[in-house]
C-alpha cells in the first residue's frame, strides 16, 4: 500500500486484530446472527405485505422499518463475514465510503422511521375522528419517501465532501468504515467536513425532540381515558421499546466513536461498535411480531396451516 494521498486506494480495518484463535467460531455465530436477522425481518414484511387487513399506517411504517433493518445490516455482515475467515483486513476507498454510506443512512433511516410512528400514533389517540383524513394513502405514502429520501440525502452530502478530502494515513481502527474516521485521517479538514456532521445530529436531535413532544401530549390524553390507555399499551409500548433500543445502541457507537478510551479490551470495543447491527434489527421485528396482534396472529395462523 503506498502512502501517496493521491493513489490511496485501500484502507486497513484493525479492528479484528488479536482474535485469529476465535474466527471459526465468530463467524459461525455472526452468520447465525445475520441468519435470524433475516429470518424475523423477511417474516414480519412478507406477513403484512401478503395480509390486506395489515395494509394501515401503523403497519406499512413498521414494514419499512424491517426493510431498514435489511438495508443497514447488509452493509456490513457480508464483509464482516469474509474478514472473519481472510487474513487481511482491508477495503477498497470506494468500498469504505459505501459501507459508511450503507450503515449511516439505515441508522438514521431508523430514527426517521420511529419519528413517523410517533406522529402515527399521535394522530390515532390524540385525534382519532381526523385520523383517516390525515393518514390518507398518498400522505402515508409521502411521508415513507421523505423518511427515504431525507437520510440517504443527508448522509450523501455527507460522503461527498469526505471522499473530497486529502487523506494522510489509511488505518481505521474499527471492524467497519465511519465517514467520522476517514474524516480523522485527512490532512486538513474543510468546514463542510465539520458543518455537515453537527447538522445531521442536530437535524435527528429534532427528531428526537419532535417524538419526545409527541409522547407527553400522548400520555397526557391517555390519562383521561381507559380505552386510550388501552390503545397506548398495545401500540405505543412496543414503539417506545424499539425507539429506547435504538438510541441506546446508536449512543453506545456514537460516544464510543468521538470519545473511546483505547484502554478499553479490542473485543468490547467491537461489541459497542456493532450493538446497534445486531440487537435492533433483531428485537425490532420481534417487538412487533409479539405484541402486535393482527401480526402475531397472521404469523402464527401461517405457521400452523403448514404445520
Amino acid at each position: 500500500m503506498m502512502d501517496n494521498v493521491s493513489v490511496m486506494t485501500v484502507f486497513t480495518l484493525s479492528g479484528l486484530n488479536g482474535t485469529a484463535n476465535h474466527r471459526v467460531t465468530l463467524f459461525c455465530l455472526t452468520l447465525l446472527c445475520y441468519c435470524v436477522i433475516w429470518l424475523v425481518n423477511v417474516t414480519v414484511i412478507v406477513a403484512i405485505i401478503v395480509d390486506k387487513s395489515l395494509h394501515e399506517p401503523m403497519y406499512i411504517f413498521l414494514c419499512n422499518l424491517c426493510i431498514n433493518g435489511l438495508y443497514g445490516t447488509s452493509g456490513f455482515y457480508p464483509k464482516f463475514l469474509m474478514d472473519l475467515l481472510s487474513p487481511s483486513h482491508v477495503i477498497s476507498y470506494t468500498g469504505c465510503l459505501l459501507q459508511g454510506f450503507v450503515i449511516h443512512s439505515s441508522a438514521c433511516g431508523d430514527f426517521s422511521i420511529l419519528a413517523l410512528m410517533a406522529y402515527d400514533r399521535y394522530v390515532a389517540i390524540c385525534r382519532p375522528l381526523v385520523y383517516h383524513s390525515v393518514m390518507t394513502k398518498e400522505r402515508v405514502c409521502f411521508l415513507v419517501f421523505l423518511t427515504w429520501l431525507l437520510p440517504l440525502y443527508l448522509l450523501f452530502m455527507s460522503t461527498i465532501t469526505t471522499a473530497r478530502l486529502t487523506l494522510c494515513g489509511s488505518h481505521i481502527p474499527k471492524i467497519y468504515c465511519v465517514n467520522w474516521l476517514i474524516g480523522k485521517l485527512a490532512c486538513s479538514m474543510s468546514i463542510a467536513n465539520i458543518v455537515i456532521p453537527y447538522f445531521n445530529i442536530s437535524f435527528y436531535l429534532c427528531h428526537v425532540i419532535f417524538v419526545i413532544w409527541s409522547y407527553m401530549l400522548l400520555i397526557k390524553t391517555c390519562i383521561k381515558s381507559k380505552e386510550n390507555r388501552g390503545k397506548f399499551m398495545q401500540t405505543c409500548v412496543p414503539h417506545l421499546l424499539s425507539l429506547l433500543n435504538v438510541v441506546v445502541s446508536l449512543l453506545f457507537d456514537l460516544m464510543y466513536t468521538r470519545f473511546g478510551s483505547k484502554e478499553l479490551s479490542q473485543n468490547l470495543q467491537n461489541f459497542m461498535s456493532i450493538e446497534f447491527l445486531f440487537i435492533p434489527p433483531i428485537v425490532n421485528p420481534l417487538i412487533y411480531g409479539f405484541t402486535l396482534t393482527k401480526i402475531r396472529n397472521r404469523i402464527l395462523g401461517v405457521i400452523w396451516s403448514k404445520s
